[in-house]
């Protein structure tokens, strides 16, 4: 395609027409010049084709539901990611599908949120490696992806007018920054932008959000599109970066492109930017178009072996698991038969067919099944209650299945507790009066209360799984497989113990994210708070011994790489992956900061005895803060400490290095300027540090032995510098003179 001559040929009324939808999945054709239009299509985990033969136009095509991004966070592993992401691009293109939607990578801010199962984690670094990989895979097979909801897309509630309001640092450092490594990392086709408002502009049409920062910062080429009706403004989308608008707009928006044009409120350079970018995803997928045929059935298998990673074992006491096939075994639980395995909403996968733990539990002894209760509704069945302990009490051991249903989260609402169903809780209670030996497999989206805690012997998350979660459970639950999956995110307590819960969904359209970059570990750490489970928990059949921490360097500059390696060995009977964490931790700095942070992760496959060296490198970003004095990233020479973990509160090993920074902020210093603050560089100690000392000598002249030289230092820390010209009785030490002090010590600084 001649995208240079096409744009030529093109009238004002096609280049508006082409930067909308032709209907709800398709972007429009233009046949006399030979423009095609292209299919974009649901989902982050599964493809969700509306199916073209149908009666219902609703109806998606029978496909695979692979785990949801909430269970493959928890498998710490890129390469999985990037196998599941070939596996959707091969059924994107045996389905002439160009752009897959996802995947999702907003932060985590709240357990609440509704779409939570769609997102990868808290914690940014983790979400940017998950997203990079899964990008690379689908994009590998000529499929676009796009990458969304760009951006700070954190809650349900009002989705479409709220109003958050973050500061700079927190969006750079937090809500940000996975979009940003993505997109540096991987080069999505195409990116998503949210519904809310960000500080008063709708995503759709904030010009900061869409073209300072994501094409001018990050360097993106690619194509921006609304989320299906995020659009707000579409001529001021058009000038802020907003190329496509999805679905269609029956013309109502292209006439307002056209007329802001002819009125001179658009520019045509503005729109043909626009049109342009849609040209080249047409292009670009045209191109990229493959004959391909894709296997339902293994893509099933590789579902299975996706969940069976991303299962994460939180409680194994007395060696609970695995199960040996002679124990008098029963399943309790209608998710036993019926697992949930999926969240509501846009990503909902029509699956060919789905593996139930009692139809998988087939392969390795006879158990005996109860319902226990019902899904859709919170009240318990006497009948189905009763059958249940009966089961329980004629079983040596039990597995309860339970979690949330359908109707307590999905798209388009957000959670109001953190509580399972009171019929599940009440179901084990029950049971445990009747039986010692219990495991609880959850199947649900986003951390629960658990008040039977104390009262089981284990417990495996296996989040929603995808449609081959049956199988993967069991071959976990009798051993066939070993745990390896680990928390993408904090288990708080209760949900009071939440950094957003007095801020989350906001009043009205109003929210402060007043927590700012303290969200998830990094707020509990700061406060040193118990949690139920920790950022980056999970249990194993074997065990692991961390040694020979070996950091390259002494002290950096923060222009070079800093490389870091330690040895893992299986020390137990069984072959296993560990998924070994690094965290940086600034040990003195002059901004709040976490008490650590998340900078490398590997996942290691050791058989029993074996052990094998991991290796991480650690560059500038791994140091740095966003300081928005330079609008940049910014190392405070300091030390910093590397500690290599098996999660965020269980380090193995530490080390320190020295980092050195040739940048230096910009300061300037006034009349206002306090006494601590001058004394924090050396220019201010050349400048001022005699003159302080002498206002200090002063004070413990004058007061005899009431005040030392420490004290008097504490006292006048704080004050302005006006204020020290009050303690001098001299008379050429006036304000004269404490400007010429200042002009000194700026223009050193700025020298």
């Amino acid at each position: 395609m001649n995208i240079k001559k096409i744009l030529k040929e093109l009238t004002l009324e096609e280049k508006a027409s082409l930067c909308s939808g032709a209907d709800f999945w398709h972007t429009k054709a233009i046949e006399r010049l030979a423009i095609p239009q292209i299919m974009v299509s649901d989902g982050p985990h599964g493809l969700r084709k509306n199916a073209e033969d149908s009666s219902n136009p609703q109806e998606a095509i029978k496909a695979v539901c692979f785990p949801s991004a909430t269970a493959l966070a928890c498998s710490f592993d890129r390469n999985l990611l990037n196998a599941m992401g070939k596996a959707l691009g091969e059924e994107c293109q045996a389905e002439k599908v160009s752009v897959i939607l996802g995947p999702g990578c907003n932060i985590k801010r709240s357990p609440l949120c509704g779409r939570n199962f769609e997102y990868f984690s808290e914690d940014p670094y983790l979400a940017t490696e998950m997203a990079a990989a899964q990008i690379k895979g689908v994009q590998s097979k000529g499929v676009g992806t796009s990458l969304k909801h760009f951006a700070a897309n954190n809650q349900e509630t009002r989705r479409m007018t709220v109003n958050e309001r973050i500061d700079e640092r927190t969006l750079r450092e937090i809500y940000l920054a996975a979009f940003e490594g993505a997109v540096k990392q991987a080069s999505p086709w195409t990116i998503m932008c949210s519904y809310n408002r960000i500080n008063g502009y709708h995503s759709a049409q904030n010009k900061w959000l869409l073209t300072d920062v994501l094409r001018n910062d990050w360097g993106y080429d690619g194509l921006v599109m609304s989320d299906w009706g995020a659009v707000d403004d579409r001529v001021a989308g058009i000038k802020a970066g907003l190329d496509l608008e999805m679905p269609a707009s029956f013309g109502k928006n292209d006439k307002l492109i056209v007329d802001a044009v002819n009125s001179g409120k658009l520019s045509m350079e503005a729109l043909d930017k626009c049109v342009e970018r849609v040209l080249k995803l047409v292009d670009k997928s045209e191109e990229s178009r493959t004959p391909t045929e894709w296997d339902m059935e293994a893509h099933h298998e590789l579902a299975a072996k996706i969940a069976e990673q991303c299962a994460v074992l939180l409680k194994n006491d007395d060696d609970i698991l695995p199960l040996s096939n002679e124990d008098k075994i029963c399943f309790i639980g209608e998710f036993a038969d019926k697992p949930r395995y999926q969240g509501g909403g846009s990503s909902h996968i029509n699956s060919f067919k789905v593996t139930s733990a009692l139809e998988a539990a087939k392969k390795f002894c006879k158990v005996e099944y109860a319902q226990g209760y019902i899904t859709y509704e919170d009240k318990t069945d006497p009948k189905l209650l009763e059958q249940a302990v009966e089961c329980a009490k004629y079983n040596d051991k039990v597995v309860i299945f339970a979690g949330l249903p359908d109707s307590f989260e999905s798209e388009g609402f957000d959670r109001s507790h953190m509580r399972m169903p009171e019929c599940q809780l009440e179901l084990i209670r029950e049971v445990s009066k009747v039986n010692k030996n219990i495991v609880v497999v959850l199947h649900n989206g986003a951390p629960v209360e658990l008040p039977f805690f104390d009262e089981i012997k284990g417990l495996l998350e296996v989040y929603l799984g995808g449609q081959a979660i049956g199988k993967a459970t069991c071959d976990l639950l009798f051993g066939e497989a070993v745990p390896s999956g680990k928390l993408a995110e904090s288990w708080c307590m209760k949900l009071e113990d939440n950094p957003s819960y007095l801020n989350f969904p906001g009043v009205g359209d109003e929210l402060n994210y007043r927590e700012g970059i303290f969200v998830g570990y990094r707020y509990y750490d700061k406060k040193k708070m118990e949690v139920r489970f920790p950022f980056g928990y999970g249990l194993s059949y074997t065990t692991f011994e961390y040694s020979d921490l070996v950091i390259s360097e002494n002290e950096i500059s923060d222009d070079k790489t800093l490389t870091v390696s330690c040895n893992i060995t299986n020390t137990g009977s069984r072959a296993g992956m560990e998924i070994v964490q690094l965290y940086v931790s600034d040990k003195e700095s002059s901004v709040a900061r976490p008490v650590k942070e998340l900078k490398g992760f590997e996942k290691v496959s050791l058989r029993p005895g074996e052990t094998k060296k991991v290796f991480f490198s650690l560059d500038k970003r791994a140091f740095a803060y966003y300081e928005t004095a330079i609008n940049d990233w910014f190392v405070e020479y300091g030390e910093f400490e590397i500690m290599i973990g098996a999660s965020s509160r269980d380090i193995r090993l530490s080390g320190s290095v020295y980092v050195n920074s040739e940048n230096k902020l910009p300061v300037q210093f006034t009349f206002n300027s306090t006494v601590s603050d001058v004394l924090s560089c050396s220019e201010g100690r050349d400048v001022f540090g005699g003159f302080i000392e002498k206002i200090c000598r002063g004070m413990f002249d004058i007061s005899g032995s009431g005040i030392g030289m420490d004290m008097a230092m504490a006292m006048i820390r704080e004050s302005p510098l006006r204020c020290l010209i009050t303690y001098d009785s001299r008379p050429e030490i006036n304000r004269i003179w404490l400007q010429e002090m200042l002009d000194k010590l700026n223009g050193m600084l700025e020298g």
